[in-house]
C-alpha cells in the first residue's frame, strides 16, 4: 500500500537556494520514492511531500533521508521551540481523492 510523508522546514534567510539545491540532481532520489515535491508555504517555510511505494519503503529510506538532511541542516532554523529543524509526519494512504 502506498504511503506519503510530509516534512515542514523553516529555511534561514538567504539560504533558500542552498536548501533547494540540496534536493536537486538526484540528491533526494531515495529508494522507494515514487514522486516528491517541495512547496513553498510561506516567506521562510517549505514542505516536502513524498509519495512512496509502501510504508516499508519509506521506513527503509529513513537513513538516506537523514543523510540528505545532514547535508543542508545548517540552512534551517528550528520549526518550533524544542521540535528541531523538521516537523515530519507519514502514513499509508487511507483514501485516494480524484
Amino acid at each position: 500500500m502506498r504511503a506519503f510523508n510530509v516534512v515542514k522546514f523553516k529555511v534561514k534567510p538567504g539560504s533558500e537556494t542552498a536548501f533547494l539545491d540540496a534536493h536537486r540532481d538526484g540528491k533526494a532520489k531515495w529508494p522507494g520514492l515514487v514522486h516528491g515535491a517541495i512547496i513553498k508555504t510561506g516567506e521562510a517555510s517549505h514542505c516536502l511531500i513524498g509519495e512512496w511505494a509502501s510504508a516499508e519503503a519509506l521506513a527503509a529510506a529513513r537513513p538516506a533521508m537523514i543523510e540528505t538532511l545532514n547535508s543542508f541542516r545548517a540552512t534551517l532554523d528550528e520549526v518550533a521551540e524544542g521540535r528541531g529543524v523538521t516537523d515530519a509526519v507519514s502514513g499509508a494512504v487511507a483514501l485516494d481523492i480524484a
